[in-house]
């Protein structure tokens, strides 16, 4: 594997500013989730089948029927929805304001920024108390006491990183992230030093199963390792669609976004046939 030369780009899905205006939570069409101007996540809860989370610079929103209706997290207005956790009740969600938490399962966020050497978070990854945060001032750092203090990693790698840090349930020293220039990359050693695994530059990554089954996928193109990241295989989505998120039961979602809004279509047999809910 070849070593992650430290980027610092602009994401094709936009990680700054939109110059779109914010659409209000009024003319929220229930049938679409509403990102605003840019689509930055794809979310699937792994303990709530048929909950899912979109997010973007100005706004996110949530479905609890797998794709059919919408409604606006407004706690999450602006928070710039990148990177996500989701453990239990427990919810993470990273941006360029920061951290924001929930302990209600999405019901109610607070910011959590103690400690953090630089805001602009673009990736996040948590397992417990153990966090790992990146971006284009951090490099990679890390807390081992679920965000009181942090430690600079490194800053050869982490500065493209977007979206999810993926922790192997069997191996936390083992993580597997999106870097948005590089594709898929890898760390064998708890997240200070990092080697190219070989796709397409991606900006989401997904895993339904501890990482023996990724996919990373951005407006580039969208891929699947069956084999632990090794050997990469590309996956069709539906027209327009960047984003695909995996759920633990193996349905695959992939996000269409119009300039405002995302649609999501699934895909019950790995992307073979996908269909609108």
């Amino acid at each position: 594997m070849r070593p992650v030369v430290s980027l610092l780009i602009v994401a094709f899905l936009s990680t700054g500013c939109s110059s779109d205006e914010s659409p209000s939570t009024a003319d929220t069409a229930a049938s679409a989730g509403v990102t605003g101007g840019d689509f930055h996540s794809l979310v699937a809860d792994p303990l709530r089948p048929g909950r899912l989370f979109v997010g973007g610079h100005t706004n996110v929103a949530r479905s609890d029927d797998g794709g059919t209706t919408w409604q606006p997290v407004n706690a999450l207005d602006d928070a710039d929805a990148m990177g996500w956790t989701v453990e239990r009740e427990l919810v993470w969600v990273s941006g360029h304001p920061g951290l924001n938490v929930s302990r209600d399962g999405g019901a109610t966020f607070e910011r959590r920024n103690d400690g953090l050497p630089d805001t602009d978070v673009h990736a996040f990854g948590a397992n417990g108390d153990r966090l790992y945060a990146a971006g284009p001032g951090l490099g990679v750092a890390g807390s081992a006491d679920g965000g009181l203090t942090w430690t600079t990693l490194t800053d050869q790698a982490g500065r493209g990183f977007f979206g999810r840090i993926l922790i192997d349930p069997a191996d936390p020293s083992h993580l597997v992230a999106s870097d948005a220039g590089a594709g898929a990359v890898e760390s064998r050693d708890a997240g200070r030093t990092w080697a190219l695994l070989g796709t397409d530059p991606g900006a989401w990554i997904s895993t339904p199963d501890g990482l023996r089954t990724i996919y990373i996928s951005g407006q580039a193109a969208a891929q699947r390792s069956a084999d632990g990241g090794r050997t990469w295989t590309g996956l069709t989505l539906p027209a327009g669609a960047t984003l695909v998120e995996a759920a633990p039961d193996g349905t695959l979602y992939a996000g269409v976004h119009d300039g405002r809004a995302v649609t999501v279509w699934t895909s019950a047999d790995g992307g073979a046939t996908w269909t609108q809910p």
